[in-house]
């Protein structure tokens, strides 16, 4: 079994930065894909970025140049360093690892918002 554990999540003002961290333990046994989505009220979820076991990474259009996805192999954790946030980005943010099955996080809410 794996967890995971977001941390990071807030309000923040239309503008504003936010960094979430996801922490993976359990049953982990290389270096897996990780990332983040999203969902907000009455929509479906939605990928945000994915980096692969060789650092590659993959964005939302709508987050391209905005946000920045990385980890950190030694602690088996993945950032989301968020910046310009919109009040669009408004979400519950979930953590996501693949290792033979997909693992999610409980979630944590960013809300952008004057």
């Amino acid at each position: 079994q794996v967890q995971l554990v977001e941390s990071g999540g807030g309000l923040v003002q239309p503008g504003e930065s936010l960094r979430l961290s996801c922490a993976a333990s359990g049953s982990i046994f290389s270096i897996v894909p990780m990332g983040w989505y999203r969902q907000a009220p009455g929509k479906q979820r939605e990928l945000v970025a994915t980096i692969t076991s060789r650092d590659w990474t993959n964005y939302a259009d709508s987050v391209k140049g905005r946000f920045t996805i990385s980890r950190d192999n030694a602690k088996n954790t993945v950032h989301l360093q968020m910046t310009s946030l919109k009040p669009e980005d408004t979400a519950v943010y979930y953590c996501w690892l693949l290792s033979g099955s997909a693992y999610w996080g409980q979630g944590t809410q960013v809300t952008v918002s004057s």
